[in-house]
């Protein structure tokens, strides 16, 4: 497969205009294998699916259990998968039909492939169901594919394009609160199919309202509470595929999530 790496030494990249550099040790991309530690969260069957996962129910929820979004079959590769387009989210209407893990996480490496089947197809990964890390084809923005969405620019340069298979590996650090008042942001460093696109990204705030997640109502999404929250995935009426979520755990004492 493509984008499974394990490298023994530093690379730097420069593709179109940004610097990427692939780590010394990590493993990633396309394919990556679970580390011990880790836990599988989904492996593209029904019985995992409805296991390990629930929809979110937000203000703009709009259907109900049990989950709508469909197994297909893995357009590329032997296996299954499940898809976002679940017909309560169609026309782009996020926050009807999202899905959430059942278990909510505080730091953690978490390790997601997907599949955008058709131009324009439009999807998310919710980190702590707050930070969304966005799947969008086409757009190379700050509101991107691959983008901390609205934090920093799309490394659009490392996708590999709709109908094949796609990864992110992230390192995700919480926000650190003392007496009630957050004192250090979320930090994510990030490989996008097996590059690294960022690297200590502080997040700011929650963007995309109240129907985003957690805390897109507070404040406009400034007023971030310490309250842990699940891996959510985005349903906007397109059909993109997920497959091969797995999570580790961690506790990351300092502000800083390279790997």
């Amino acid at each position: 497969m493509k984008f499974l790496i394990k490298n023994t030494f530093p690379v730097i990249l420069v593709i179109a205009g940004l610097v990427m550099s692939l780590n010394i040790s990590a493993q990633t991309g396309v394919g990556a294998k679970v580390p011990k530690k880790a836990d599988i969260y989904f492996d593209g069957t029904d019985e995992m699916l409805h296991e390990n996962w629930k929809y979110w129910e937000g203000p703009r929820f709009s259907t109900e259990m049990p989950i709508k979004w469909e197994i297909v079959s893995d357009p590329i590769n032997d296996g299954t998968t499940v898809s976002s387009n679940d017909p309560a989210g169609a026309g782009g209407k996020y926050g009807a039909a999202d899905i959430v893990t059942k278990e909510k996480f505080e730091d953690f490496r978490l390790h997601v492939e997907f599949l955008v089947s058709k131009e324009g197809g439009n999807s998310g990964v919710y980190l702590q169901n707050r930070y969304e890390i966005q799947i969008l084809d086409g757009d190379s923005t700050a509101h991107g594919l691959a983008a901390v969405i609205n934090e920093a620019e799309a490394p659009y340069s490392a996708y590999n394009g709709t109908a094949k298979w796609n990864a992110y590996d992230i390192q995700f650090r919480a926000a650190r609160f003392k007496d009630g008042e957050r004192v250090e942001k979320a930090m994510v460093t990030m490989y996008f199919n097996g590059i690294k696109v960022h690297k200590n990204q502080e997040i700011n705030q929650v963007w995309g309202g109240p129907n985003s997640g957690i805390d897109g109502g507070n404040d406009r999404g400034r007023g971030i509470t310490d309250t842990p929250g699940g891996i959510k995935l985005q349903a906007e009426g397109h059909e993109v595929l997920y497959r091969n979520i797995w999570i580790q755990k961690l506790n990351l004492k300092k502000a800083d999530t390279d790997f």
